[in-house]
């Protein structure tokens, strides 16, 4: 009593203003202290209450590298202020100044010296040191409680051992003249709970105070023995934290005065243990929050290696191996993944074992063999069928593990612990198994939350890897494919001989410099042969070094790689590339392009709708097709670009095999550029910029030359509609046929009503909407491009002839009024967007 209000009275005077008011008390001393009568009432808090909200409440902050629990002016006062010798750190007396100072600064100075240590061993051993200081005793030891309570799972009934749980010697037989250094040389001593002395104490949480140590039944003759000396006086006593759980027990032995210890000593020593419980739960809170850190650390360095490396499923393993390893000190840990395509056994083991004796790195090995390890045998086979974790203290009590593993080995399970390892759906793709802790310890709950956390981080890098591994076989199966399709999508050497063989007539012969040029009497052959005039006219071939046979090779894979659709097929292609040719020629503007970009357009023209499959872009979109998961936007062009380049790099069509490596960059981007250009819905976008321009235009210009081939692959792409009306005629309904097609398969497989020029049941309507397709899409481009060169007027002429030839048939049929009765023929069934128009167009792609 008379200690404990030595300390209430030193606190209360030393306190900083805005702790005057708090008083100490013991858990068990409540009473009014003396001089009650004073005017200000004093709150009485217990030695607990301080470490949540008083002067011992942990601030973390940190001060030269050290963790400190006080700030502000109890720092200065504890640490000597801000010019002490060593700043943000207390100066320690020595036990000689120690021994001059009175009771009460003496007990102070002794809480002082543990307040603010946070590594477990210094501060077990500054406890017992100052014990002894206090008591006046010879020496002490510490225990700690190691292992949960009832072995980390539901609490045990009354009266029931803990399984795993035991008292650890952090510290043993500390004097005041022993180090920190030597006391850590030797051994720990473990103590199981309920046995001897300390034993005892823990479980009973009641102080023992032996007057003769040989007299008490429950005193261990065996440790005086091992180590000589003699116990005379003992006095033990728990530890307890702020639940008044026992945390550890202290011991105390022979009082220097070769008497027994008192009943004031039990006293101090209870008070004095009131802080020590506190700072060894405050070194425990730094510990797991420094593992934490560890673990954290750990994880994240899972993820990252997960996320940044594409390996094998060999190497993330091993690396799961070793960081579990490293986390959870453990003689062996194994990874078994279960076989995906039986989900009846392992497919491949991962053991990695390693030397806790020798610190040597640790061994791993992986099974040889695969399907061949059933997935119904033993703890991991139970794992692997339920998702449950199994943590078994003592393998051999348990019936679900499997003696035989250990049979004609020097290995033997002991603890274990196991846990399913998940995908990203829940999907049980392997187990990962933890066996025997170090130090004989049984797997931990903490250790169960951890192997938790990085069992998800294990999932992830596993199905990671394995989809990596499917990607690698797949695009290896892929490049075998595009071999074979290739092989097979280009022309043989044959017929390339073939064709080369054949005469090539002129230009005049084929009729390729007329803008009226129709191709329907012409043999697939003569296609070919007008290509390679075409080429040599405008002196390609020479400039680029083609070689003859390759040409004719890469014309000739080219025609092939056209589906036999109604209208998108190679006489289309053709039709496309003698407009680009007979336009370059009449206006001379392969001046203005360069012979690159007039080799890039001619190419453009006759690739710019390969493998179409007589479908457009909307109908991709709405059928999910593979096409439209490539590419969101144009994305019949970008295939269309994709199965260019394939034949351009197929062996014996390499057409621009001898051109640099600039030339080749450039031909590449402005023949993308070209075919993409071929989307009405690009056109729809830099119409606009064109027509504001072209008049004025520098074609010397990149930016005005690109808006210019843009729009001329549109005229040549739509060039069917300057064409004499027989031609003309002949290629709308070839057109309308291929919509036709389209809609009737919506009609059946989509179940949607098709827009109207793809809705057989409104053919009637098609003479109507060709009328409109040439006034919002085809007059504004070809009057500009007439108006860019007057060679090109006859394109507009004929785009008005089929006009009016359209608004014949429109009236007769009925659909519009006599002419007489109109007052504007040319806003006559206009849709009222140009894109509106290109959804209703027999043209469009």
């Amino acid at each position: 009593k008379a200690t404990r209000q030595v300390v209430d009275s030193w606190l209360v005077s030393h306190a900083t203003p805005t702790s005057s008011n708090v008083e100490l008390a013991s858990p068990t001393h409540n009473q009014s202290r003396a001089g009650s009568g004073a005017t200000t009432p004093v709150r009485k808090i217990s030695a607990h209450e301080f470490e949540r909200g008083g002067l011992l409440k942990p601030m973390i902050s940190t001060i030269d590298g050290q963790p400190t629990f006080l700030t502000g002016s109890a720092e200065n006062q504890i640490t000597g202020g801000p010019n002490s010798p060593t700043p943000g750190r207390r100066q320690r007396k020595s036990r000689h100044e120690l021994r001059h100072l009175d009771e009460k600064e003496l007990i102070f100075e002794l809480v002082k010296d543990i307040c603010n240590e946070l590594e477990v061993r210094s501060l077990c051993h500054k406890i017992l040191q100052n014990v002894s200081t206090l008591l006046h005793a010879d020496r002490g030891s510490l225990f700690l409680v190691q292992g949960e309570r009832g072995g980390g799972c539901t609490p045990l009934p009354p009266g029931q051992t803990p399984r795993g749980r035991c008292l650890v010697s952090k510290l043993f037989d500390v004097c005041s003249k022993s180090t920190l250094t030597e006391m850590e040389k030797k051994e720990e001593i473990r103590i199981p709970w309920g046995t001897g002395i300390v034993g005892y104490v823990a479980e009973s949480g009641e102080p023992v105070n032996i007057p003769d140590a040989y007299q008490d039944d429950r005193f261990n003759h065996d440790i005086d023995a091992l180590t000589g000396y003699r116990t005379k006086t003992l006095l033990c006593m728990p530890i307890k934290d702020t639940n008044g759980d026992v945390i550890g027990v202290a011991q105390v032995i022979n009082k220097l005065s070769d008497q027994p210890f008192s009943k004031l000593d039990e006293e101090v020593f209870a008070s004095y243990l009131q802080f020590c419980g506190i700072g060894l739960r405050n070194a425990h809170l730094y510990e797991k929050s420094q593992l934490e850190v560890k673990r954290n650390q750990v994880l994240l360095d899972l993820a990252r290696m997960i996320f940044e490396e594409q390996s094998t499923i060999e190497h993330v393993v091993l690396r799961i191996l070793t960081h579990t390893q490293s986390l959870i000190q453990c003689q062996r840990v194994q990874v078994l993944l279960v076989h995906q395509g039986s989900k009846i056994s392992f497919s491949r083991v991962f053991d990695f074992e390693a030397n806790d004796l020798s610190g040597e790195e640790g061994e791993s090995r992986t099974s040889p063999f695969e399907s061949r390890f059933p997935i119904n045998v033993g703890i991991t086979g139970y794992v692997a069928t339920t998702g449950e974790t199994v943590n078994i203290p003592i393998a051999d009590e348990d019936e679900r593990f499997d003696p035989s593993v250990d049979e004609g080995t020097c290995f033997k399970h002991k603890t274990i612990l196991c846990m399913p390892i998940k995908n990203s759906s829940g999907q049980i793709i392997g187990v990962i198994q933890l066996i025997n802790k170090f130090n004989d310890l049984p797997f931990t709950k903490n250790d169960e939350n951890f192997v938790e956390a990085f069992a998800i981080f294990c999932g992830m890098g596993i199905h990671n890897t394995h989809m990596y591994e499917r990607a690698v076989v797949a695009i290896a199966k892929q490049s075998v494919t595009l071999e074979v399709l290739s092989y097979h999508a280009t022309a043989t050497i044959e017929d390339a001989q073939r064709l080369r063989s054949l005469r090539v007539p002129s230009s005049a012969h084929f009729g390729l410099h007329d803008f009226a040029f129709d191709d329907i009497n012409m043999k697939d052959d003569e296609t070919l042969t007008a290509c390679i005039r075409m080429f040599l006219d405008l002196d390609l071939v020479e400039r680029f070094h083609m070689d003859y046979e390759v040409l004719c090779r890469w014309l000739l894979s080219v025609k092939k790689n056209y589906r036999n659709v109604t209208y998108h097929n190679w006489r289309h292609a053709f039709n496309v590339a003698q407009m680009m040719f007979s336009i370059l020629t009449a206006t001379q503007w392969w001046n203005v392009f360069g012979e690159i970009e007039c080799m890039a357009l001619m190419i453009a023209c006759l690739c710019h709708d390969l493998d179409h499959r007589g479908t457009n872009n909307s109908f991709q979109i709405k059928t999910s097709s593979s096409l439209a998961q490539l590419y969101s936007t144009s994305t019949m062009e970008h295939h269309h670009f994709d199965q260019c380049l394939m034949i351009l790099n197929s062996p014996g069509n390499q057409l621009l095999s001898n051109i640099s490596s600039e030339e080749y960059s450039r031909v590449i981007r402005v023949l993308e550029e070209a075919i993409l250009s071929t989307d009405l819905a690009v056109y729809f976008r830099k119409r606009g910029a064109f027509l504001s321009i072209h008049e004025r235009a520098c074609w010397s210009l990149d930016e005005h030359r690109e808006l210019l081939r843009a729009m001329l692959m549109t005229v040549c792409d739509l060039a069917a509609i300057t064409k004499p009306w027989e031609v003309e005629k002949r290629v709308a309904e070839l057109v309308s046929s291929e919509f036709f097609e389209q809609g009737d398969i919506e009609r059946a497989e989509l179940n949607i009503t098709p827009i109207d020029i793809m809705n057989r049941e409104k053919e009637d309507q098609l003479p109507l909407m060709q009328v409109g397709f040439i006034d919002s899409i085809c007059l504004p481009i070809y009057e500009a491009f007439a108006r860019l060169s007057p060679q090109l007027k006859p394109l507009v002429e004929g785009v008005r002839k089929n006009k009016e030839k359209w608004l014949e048939i429109a009236t007769a049929q009925s659909l519009i009024p006599p002419e007489e009765e109109r007052d504007d023929n040319d806003n006559l069934s206009k849709p009222n967007t140009p894109e509106a128009n290109a959804n209703a167009s027999p043209i469009t792609d």
